[in-house]
């Protein structure tokens, strides 16, 4: 069980070094789909151990609901919030969407350009047509949907400000049922549209965003209850083992939903305890900060260098492979940091609203001290203790 500690923390390291873990599994699971590995032995165990590797996208809206409500600041405007977030996620996208057309101009690839467009405005996901949600950068529409999260999450904030306990509680506990149900949901749409439906709708997406908000929310106010990392860490090892082997397609979704936002919370208790954590370390927290330029680059870094050197669809073989893929997320990881020293870093201090420091908060004037003993009130100072943080960056 997780309690509320005494003393507030203010940031929470190990949560930006899980984005690095999430960022690991996406790549991972390009790998295996992209058959960068040729032999049959080591590509099939690669592809078996990573199949699940799609849901680090689940990862991240879990953990993007979590952060973003707990590192909110009550009081801002929306627009100043708005702002900030789209001064983090747009400059980094307008650079590989321009590097993405460069590429598909290289290999004279068509491109739609409706289809750019809606990638460009970062509406994609809200279109149900092959070629409009994984057009220009594909993995850009998980950045539509978070830029839906964004304009949603000041409207629905005073509600998880004031709601009860329970009916938070009631909300981590529903997510889980809801993903399960979309599998006989996406029967009564179009089976073209099946796959946008479940993996791509930002309504569909916004219910692991929502999870982690309520979790975040709950632990702010020393409300949540829960394992601790070890054994949160040790539930998710055995869900995803599990769930790789013998859980069927339907059910894996809800089942790690539900083992990620344990970790999550788990971490974010550890981090507020002060306690030390794989996740806090310098260089995990450094990975964390350029995983979401890493991710926007992969998937068109590896298909360039594949295509260029005429390996693309054919893979590798021998230890060539596990070479390949090695080299490859190196040299991912050396061009996100350079897309997130030179172009995420500088806009977001050009483009987001500035920085003011907070007004030290007011003490209140001593009571003159009561006549007699008077016990003490029963009152705990959870509610308020955790408010207040500051952006997380």
């Amino acid at each position: 069980m997780t309690r509320a500690p005494a003393t507030p923390a203010t940031r929470l390291p190990s949560l930006t070094g899980l984005r690095w873990i999430a960022a690991l599994l996406v790549f991972a699971f390009h790998v295996g789909t992209m058959r960068i590995v040729a032999e049959p032995g080591v590509g099939a165990a690669l592809g078996r151990a990573f199949a699940l590797g799609l849901s680090g996208v689940e990862f991240f809206f879990i953990l993007s609901g979590f952060v973003l409500v707990w590192s909110y600041r009550d009081g801002e405007p929306r627009r100043t919030f708005l702002r900030r977030r789209l001064a983090k996620i747009y400059p980094n996208h307008l650079v590989t969407f321009a590097l993405a057309l460069a590429v598909a101009s290289w290999f004279a690839d068509p491109v739609a350009p409706w289809a750019a467009i809606g990638n460009l405005l970062l509406v994609q996901a809200w279109i149900p047509l092959d070629g409009y949600f994984y057009s220009v950068n594909n993995v850009s529409w998980s950045l539509s949907c978070e830029l839906a999260f964004y304009l949603c999450l000041p409207l629905v904030l005073p509600w998880l400000r004031r709601a009860r306990a329970g009916a938070l509680w009631a909300v981590v506990v529903a997510v889980p049922l809801l993903i399960l149900a979309l599998w006989p949901a996406q029967l009564l749409v179009p089976e073209e549209s099946r796959w946008w439906f479940t993996q791509i709708f930002p309504v569909t997406r916004s219910l692991e965003f929502w999870m982690g908000a309520a979790a975040a929310e709950l632990l702010r106010r020393g409300r949540w209850r829960g394992p601790n990392l070890a054994a949160a860490s040790l539930l998710f090892v055995a869900t995803w083992v599990v769930a790789t082997q013998w859980i069927r397609a339907e059910f894996w979704a809800a089942l790690l939903a539900a083992a990620y936002l344990l970790v999550i919370t788990a971490a974010a208790d550890a981090d507020v305890r002060g306690r030390r954590t794989p996740w806090r370390s310098r260089a995990m927290v450094w990975l964390g900060e350029v995983s979401f330029a890493f991710y926007l680059v992969h998937v068109l870094v590896m298909m360039t260098v594949l295509r260029l050197t005429g390996d693309w669809g054919t893979g590798l073989r021998g230890w060539w492979g596990p070479l390949a893929v090695l080299g490859l997320l190196l040299l991912n990881l050396l061009l996100a940091a350079a897309l997130h020293h030179g172009v995420e870093m500088p806009m977001m201090r050009r483009l987001g609203p500035p920085r003011r420091a907070r007004p030290a908060p007011s003490v209140p004037a001593p009571r003159p001290a009561p006549a007699g003993p008077v016990a003490a009130p029963a009152t705990s100072a959870r509610s308020v203790e955790y408010a207040g943080r500051p952006d997380p960056g």
